[in-house]
């Protein structure tokens, strides 16, 4: 359902925050027994790990098992999400959407038990779903667009486990386990990015990938652990004791913290951070459209179905919290807080996009933009808007960077779209596809986007506490529709402005593009607001054709507004990029080394000069440069943190060193001085003492060794001398007479 496409947005949102004010969060779902499904849905996101495992156990040559390994895990990922969709649908429409927990004790440290589990309701199921079949046509896509490369297996072995840790965010029941599964996904990301490891592009924007997100990181670890300090608990839904359920929110709503704001509205604002991190909301954007620095395919499976929708997902799993103690109608301060830092990143990643030569970065700053709508959508509209705008993005933008992958195939690795045109007689089934995409992202009627994202700015224009989120998201819708058709202008249309001759991909790489074109034109079917279905699943209740949608009030001017912003867009960029037929000036040199091999002729990227930065070089000069945030955090952030760095370095040479050494000399000194009193004094006296008992010692052992003969003789030759001795004394007494 969607306004402007929507009929009562306000309404639902007004109903959705009273239930939840008064302790009745979404009394269409019902914790009931856990089916078949939920006990085995841990497989799910294991088997890609599995196959990960096994992956990594290969050697570089076996690239066609490892490549097998990934698609037949993730296909039976695949099947069994269907399985579980199936089920929460079948339920759904008996007239109640399950929620099935399965929880189990994961160790015990006294009386408290840590808990974890898995989580089956119509959210995860869809979600699963989605990134399920997304992922598998990114990974047959990969199988052709990197058969040259010569670490293809380990290719397939990080993609696996990325894709593994994703799918175990979407099932968590426990935020500490969805922390973990979200670590995961942020270090495979760092490996999928700096894949080409090689080029010092890619490894400094896997870095800072890294570190940008490890700072949302350690705002959500906190936020973790002050859920679980609050509630005595780390599982969202444990049937009434959950950390998200209404007992837990009211013990929330009452417990003080700073500045004013209730526990929940703290833990909410830490939680978000780690959402704004992983999704690339300002100020934490920089590293998104660095990602594109990886292969094609990762580009696709980062920026579209899996690490950059964690962080939407993130809020929505938590929307109770971020929504507990709002008055019907109203708001909380996270999520106002969400709706502005989502629309203010709206409208910077459009902006930024007009200026971008790169095809993929074009479309990484097109991610950071739509990334910031959606969360507009979660803030103003609920679940329901913002994760129905998620799904058709992931495969409208899917398609976007896998057609410009097979662009970038065709044109022998060229990412300039200066050097590029012409390309739709060179590649029709990828410009085809390619159109299909972009027509969806710029939010052209009937694509999906148009009722996606457009649902979004209906909803804005509804909220009750500003129209600025609305006036941001209007701008950026414009400029969607204007740096889409841009790129489309330099890449496919004009003459051939770049070297060699340029190729159709493919079939492994062409069938992909065609069955997401497929999705982009009629997935957004699924939430018109005559039938909208998603919502109604989404939410657990029933389903309802909306006879008199058009008679919403505001709701056919804002559609109309939406439709002239879009035309206006695509005008504009078709009057400048495409009936000027972008071509080379007339000062520039011509290249007539590919006249000689019949191509057209060519000039170097540097001599074009585009029309915007002809009529405002200092306007585009910013745009071009990311308005200079980067260069911004290089002066400010990056300074303060290399002073610190040199402070500490001089601090622990000069000043801990300096300590540390003067301890160890006094140290060093006392031992020389005990060394020498215990060596000299005591040990000398001891030893002299020592020297003089053995001296004592030998004379005595020298009288006393060996010597019993001699003295027996000497004994002998006495006792004879005293008997002579005698017999003269008693001669000469006449005591004895001879």
């Amino acid at each position: 359902m969607t306004p402007p496409m929507i009929a009562g947005s306000a309404s639902l949102m007004a109903t959705w925050l009273a239930q939840e004010s008064n302790g009745s969060f979404s009394p269409a779902f019902v914790d009931g027994a856990s089916s078949t499904i939920a006990h085995v849905l841990w497989l799910i996101p294991a088997i890609p790990m599995v196959a990960a495992g096994l992956i990594a156990l290969l050697k570089q040559p076996r690239r066609a098992a490892a490549a097998g390994l990934a698609i037949t895990g993730l296909a039976a990922s695949l099947i069994l999400s269907i399985i579980a969709f199936v089920h929460v649908l079948g339920v759904w429409g008996s007239g109640a959407a399950t929620r099935e927990a399965v929880t189990f004790n994961w160790f015990d440290l006294g009386a408290t038990h840590m808990q974890m589990g898995w989580l089956l309701d119509p959210l995860a199921a869809v979600m699963l779903v989605m990134v399920t079949f997304v992922g598998l046509l990114i990974f047959i896509y990969s199988t052709g667009y990197m058969a040259e490369d010569e670490n293809f297996t380990r290719f397939f072995c990080f993609l696996s486990l990325f894709a593994g840790g994703m799918l175990g965010v979407i099932i968590s029941n426990s935020i500490l386990l969805l922390f973990m599964c979200w670590e995961i996904v942020g270090l495979t990301s760092y490996l999928l990015i700096g894949f080409w490891y090689h080029k010092p592009s890619a490894a400094a924007a896997a870095k800072k990938a890294f570190l940008t997100t490890r700072v949302g990181d350690i705002f959500f670890l906190l936020g973790i652990v002050w859920l679980f300090a609050q509630t005595g608990t780390t599982l969202f839904y444990n049937y009434g004791s959950g950390a998200i359920e209404p007992n837990a929110l009211a013990a929330l709503l009452q417990q003080p913290a700073a500045w004013g704001l209730s526990a929940a509205t703290a833990i909410g604002l830490l939680i978000f951070a780690g959402a704004a991190g992983k999704s690339g909301q300002l100020p934490l954007h920089v590293w998104l459209p660095d990602a594109m620095e990886g292969p094609t395919p990762v580009s696709a499976l980062i920026h579209a179905a899996t690490m950059v929708a964690a962080g939407v997902y993130l809020v929505a799993r938590v929307y109770p919290l971020m929504s507990a103690g709002a008055s019907a109608g109203g708001s909380t301060v996270s999520l106002t807080t969400v709706a502005w830092v989502g629309a203010l990143t709206a409208l910077f990643g459009s902006l930024v996009a007009v200026a971008q030569n790169d095809i993929k970065r074009i479309l990484a700053y097109s991610t950071v933009s739509q990334l910031g709508y959606m969360m507009v959508g979660l803030a103003v509209g609920g679940v329901a808007i913002g994760m129905f705008h998620l799904i058709t993005h992931a495969f409208f933008k899917a398609l976007l960077f896998l057609g410009a992958g097979s662009v970038i195939h065709g044109c022998h690795e060229e990412q300039d779209i200066r050097r590029m045109g012409g390309l739709r007689h060179e590649m029709p089934r990828t410009f085809y596809a390619y159109l299909a995409g972009m027509l969806a992202l710029s939010g052209f009627p009937l694509f999906s986007g148009f009722w996606s994202k457009d649902a979004i700015i209906g909803s804005a224009f509804h909220w009750p506490l500003s129209k600025g989120p609305f006036v941001l998201l209007i701008i950026g819708a414009l400029l969607t529709a204007f740096y889409m058709m841009r790129q489309v202008g330099y890449v496919f249309f004009g003459p051939w402005r770049g070297h060699g001759h340029p190729h159709e991909s493919p079939s492994v790489m062409t069938v992909p593009l065609s069955i997401l074109a497929v999705f982009a034109i009629f997935l957004g079917f699924l939430g018109t607001p005559a039938w909208p279905w998603f919502a109604s699943f989404i939410q657990g209740e029933p389903l309802k054709f909306e006879a008199a949608w058009y008679a919403e009030p505001n709701l056919m001017p804002l559609m109309g507004l939406a439709i002239v912003l879009v035309l206006l867009g695509l005008g504009a960029g078709w009057l400048l990029y495409v009936r000027r037929n972008v071509t080379r000036p007339a000062s520039a040199p011509v290249h007539h080394h590919a006249q000689e091999h019949g191509d057209e002729p060519q000039h170097e990227a540097g001599d074009l000069v585009d029309v915007l930065e002809g009529a405002a070089p200092t306007v585009w000069s910013w745009l071009a440069n990311r308005l200079y945030f980067d260069e911004l955090y290089a002066a400010t952030v990056i300074r303060w943190y290399a002073m610190l760095a040199w402070l500490s370095d001089w601090l622990d040479r000069r000043v801990w060193g300096g300590i540390v050494a003067m301890v160890a000399a006094a140290f060093r000194g006392l031992g020389w001085t005990n060394k020498t009193v215990d060596s000299q004094l005591i040990d000398g006296a001891f030893d002299k003492t020592c020297e003089e008992l053995v001296t004592s010692g030998g004379v005595l052992a020298w009288l006393q060794a060996d010597r019993s003969p001699l003295y027996l003789r000497v004994l002998t030759v006495g006792a004879l001398v005293l008997a002579g001795i005698a017999l003269v004394v008693a001669t000469a007494t006449g005591q004895v007479r001879l």
